[in-house]
């Protein structure tokens, strides 16, 4: 995708900026500080415990592709920086609290290129340092309630709760197999495209997009637009993830190479490979994932990765994350219409773009 792919009729259109970022990752970098000031605020340095291991995984600071979004979607649409920070540093603490649970409950090795916090803390400290997170975050939106207002806090509030319940369902379901089915052959396309929608699409695209929508005073059917437009883009950034799990350089993506592996997570390279593969090929990857983690072997993962390899697992998924690549383009030019066309709306496009093309 480039800039000849806008939703638009003709180059003209669009008012080019003549100062300010050009792409999605120069826009992340101009708002980072600001964003990450505001989290500082809510979760202070403390000699506590539980408020160092939080801080620990906030100071980190990821890729803060989320609350881009927050203020990316929000400035196209007209609201002012300060609408949007309270929004965006909620959004990312969000993420920050999630991702120490979600690392703790998957035993994960690395997290933004460090041991994770339960090899740093133990898992009793580290999942009890989370909920000075999980609060703050309530917090930082009932600040906003009080900022503008109570009908466009409560439509924002009332916009995170229904992001993170449906991304703890997913999370749900996703653990219900890691930790307990354990079985390969019970393991579906569409169960892996249920998980993809509640904790990539919602969670990772629209969820954050809605968000900096809601703080513009956008209506509903702008809402929707946004999710027709991110749902197709979350599902093409979660494969490519999956993707990169198998073949990043893991000093640029921040975690263990073939973690899916070992946690025995699905994804549609391991789905790909199972379908096609011989009786005796399908006997072995059922035993590797009916193991836990801390049970499999080195040899068990390069078995998954040949058999993944020999039955081009990584083309089929890349195939598969172009196509919704292309959905979530065909639903931009669809909604063009909802969408203001000004120097950000360039930026949008490449937002989307980089979320199925990605080195980290």
């Amino acid at each position: 995708m480039d800039h000849d792919d806008l939703p638009i009729s003709k180059e003209e259109d669009v008012p080019r900026k003549p100062k300010g970022p050009a792409t999605f990752k120069e826009f992340i970098e101009e708002h980072r500080d600001i964003v990450s000031t505001k989290i500082h605020e809510y979760v202070p340095e403390k000699e506590h415990n539980a408020y160092r291991i939080m801080r620990d995984y906030i100071d980190r600071q990821g890729s803060y592709r989320r609350p881009g979004l927050v203020m990316l979607t929000g400035k196209l649409f007209g609201a002012d920086v300060e609408d949007l920070v309270l929004p965006a540093a909620a959004q990312q603490l969000s993420e920050d609290w999630i991702l120490m649970q979600d690392d703790t409950e998957d035993d994960s090795d690395l997290r933004r290129g460090k041991p994770a916090a339960q090899k740093l803390y133990g898992w009793v400290h580290t999942m009890n340092a989370t909920n000075i997170g999980h609060m703050a975050m309530w917090r930082m939106l009932k600040g906003y309630i009080g900022q503008v207002g109570f009908e466009k806090g409560n439509r924002m509030y009332e916009k995170f709760y229904e992001m993170l319940t449906y991304t703890v369902e997913g999370q749900h379901i996703e653990n219900d197999f890691i930790h307990y089915t354990k079985d390969i052959k019970n393991a579906t396309e569409d169960l892996y495209y249920r998980i993809c929608d509640s904790k990539t699409s919602f969670y990772t695209v629209y969820g954050p997009m809605q968000i900096g929508a809601i703080a513009a005073g956008q209506s509903d059917n702008v809402l929707e637009a946004l999710k027709e437009i991110g749902q197709p883009a979350g599902v093409a950034f979660q494969i490519a993830d999956d993707i990169l799990d198998m073949t990043a350089d893991e000093k640029v993506f921040g975690k263990k190479n073939f973690g899916d592996l070992y946690e025995g997570k699905i994804t549609l390279m391991i789905l790909h490979a199972y379908k096609n593969a011989t009786p005796e090929e399908k006997a072995k990857i059922e035993a590797i994932y009916a193991k836990k983690r801390s049970e499999k072997t080195e040899e068990e993962i390069v078995f998954l990765r040949d058999v993944i390899a020999k039955y081009k697992g990584i083309e089929y998924a890349q195939e598969v994350a172009e196509a919704y690549g292309q959905k979530a383009r065909a639903a931009l030019e669809k909604n063009r219409s909802l969408l203001p066309m000004n120097g950000l709306t360039p930026i949008i496009v490449s937002a989307l773009q980089e979320l199925y093309i990605r080195k980290k």
